[in-house]
């Protein structure tokens, strides 16, 4: 499972692939996975990373890591999958982005005369 996580480009590493499989973050055939698992065509595979959450059928097996374009052919995303990843971004976007408000170093001039006057001085 882990070398075809990494050979399909969800993982950078086969470590960090391994990993992902341990603390349970893949399902294979709804069944949660462990990295030494045997991954065959047709098995359904739901994988959580940084990226999304994804739902493929995998199509073919690799032992080595390629371009991502062949990585892309390696498998199917369930169109449900797709729209739900659509979904999550567009939620991502609509929330407002906060760092903004948390400046780092010191105040300008007029942040600091703001900031005596709500103090009192």
């Amino acid at each position: 499972m882990d070398k075809w996580l990494w050979a399909a480009r969800f993982f950078k590493t086969r470590s960090l692939a391994a990993h992902a499989c341990e603390l349970g973050r893949i399902q294979s055939n709804g069944i949660q996975s462990k990295p030494a698992r045997e991954v065959k065509a047709g098995d359904m595979v739901r994988v959580k990373n940084g990226g999304g959450e994804f739902e493929v059928e995998v199509l073919a097996l690799s032992e080595m890591r390629g371009p991502a374009t062949v990585a892309r052919t390696l498998y199917r995303e369930t169109e449900a999958s797709i729209k739900a990843r659509a979904e999550a971004a567009e939620v991502r976007k609509s929330e407002p982005f906060f760092e903004a408000i948390f400046r780092e170093g010191k105040p300008s001039k007029k942040e600091r005369r703001d900031i005596d006057r709500l103090r009192g001085r």
